[in-house]
């Protein structure tokens, strides 16, 4: 069953982590009937600092402003399974565990936590403070998972991107796409 995924880039650290992942997503488009994207003001720049470049402008995705509310993933009837905030910050997450629908990425996350659909939140700071930890836990408690930006490193990673990748791999797998990618045994 082909998947109707949003993907919402905040303004953490870890614009790598979004990248990869609609890239993926794009290679990934046999197993999609629709990406929509919303990117915060602060997610582009720290993409252009981090990455030296503006390259989600040439992405095949449909991406809309913060503010617009008459984004299909604004309401539930619309039916996109699938919420992913890549990174996402700790506002963000505090927005949500508090039910604060004041963007678009906050409703949309709203949307899809009230209509029991597929929330992952790609936490992205360290250290984490008690309020961070307990916000995962209202989320988590609401049907949201967290995924970490921890990488994994026992495929042997040889560049920053093959360690990111990491991460971006378990987001896929998590969203429940066929992804050929290293698994624990593998030689």
């Amino acid at each position: 069953m082909k998947k109707k995924i949003v993907v919402a880039i905040t303004g953490a650290s870890g614009a790598i982590y979004a990248k990869l992942l609609l890239e993926k997503l794009h290679q990934l488009n046999d197993q999609l009937t629709e990406v929509a994207v919303v990117m915060s003001d602060n997610a582009k720049q720290v993409w252009k600092f981090e990455l030296d470049n503006e390259e989600y402008n040439n992405l095949p995705f449909k991406f809309y402003s913060k503010h617009d509310f008459m984004a299909p993933f604004a309401s539930g009837s619309a039916k996109f399974d699938t919420m992913i905030i890549v990174p996402c910050s700790m506002g963000t997450l505090g927005r949500i565990a508090s039910g604060v629908s004041d963007d678009l990425v906050t409703r949309a996350a709203d949307v899809i936590l009230k209509e029991r659909r597929k929330l992952i939140l790609v936490a992205r700071d360290t250290p984490l403070n008690l309020i961070h930890i307990r916000n995962m836990q209202t989320v988590t408690e609401a049907g949201g998972i967290i995924c970490p930006a921890v990488p994994s490193f026992y495929n042997k990673p040889k560049t920053i991107e093959d360690v990111a990748m990491t991460v971006v791999n378990r987001i896929i797998d998590l969203v429940g796409l066929d992804n050929e990618t290293y698994r624990w045994g593998d030689k």
